[in-house]
């Protein structure tokens, strides 16, 4: 197995999905991205880059409960090279955010399965997000997720993509 370990920040939207009150319908993206942070004596300076590359999308169901606690499940598709689907471990949590207008939470994922690349695909992903009263969401993720290595082909490094 190969582990991959990575960091992508989510941006789109969530309301309600229509099947009940309680339920909603999520679906994010994230553009090929570089995140950067340094330490500095009079500050953290943090940022996203876009690169070039493939866009990565999530599509979720969100079930929510009176307590501020919730259940999610679904599926993020790593641009051309495949997806994984997921599922909540325990329950995640979201409250006031100390922006107003802003709920904040963070969930944690299995990885229950995947597809291309990301085959047989096992692992956790971490969500960190923010979600506004009208809907918008950033959902900063960070994945460990073990994918089956791939046969070397002639003259490439193992793992050379």
């Amino acid at each position: 197995m190969r582990e991959l370990v990575f960091a992508l920040e989510f941006r789109g939207s969530a309301g309600p999905s229509g099947a009940s009150p309680a339920t909603r319908r999520a679906r994010t993206s994230a553009p090929s991205q570089t995140l950067r942070t340094l330490l500095r004596p009079d500050g953290i300076e943090a940022g996203v880059d876009p690169q070039g590359g493939d866009t990565a999308t999530l599509e979720s169901t969100v079930e929510r409960f009176a307590d501020g606690t919730f259940v999610e499940e679904g599926t993020i598709r790593y641009g051309r090279l495949g997806g994984v689907s997921f599922r909540t471990i325990g329950k995640g949590s979201v409250g006031p955010s100390p922006v107003e207008g802003w709920a904040h939470g963070a969930v944690m994922w299995i990885v229950t399965g995947g597809d291309g690349r990301f085959a047989g695909a096992r692992g956790l992903i971490t969500s960190n997000f923010v979600a506004s009263a009208d809907g918008r969401v950033v959902d900063n993720q960070f994945a460990r997720i073990y994918v089956a290595v791939r046969a070397e082909r002639p003259g490439r490094e193992a793992g050379a993509e």
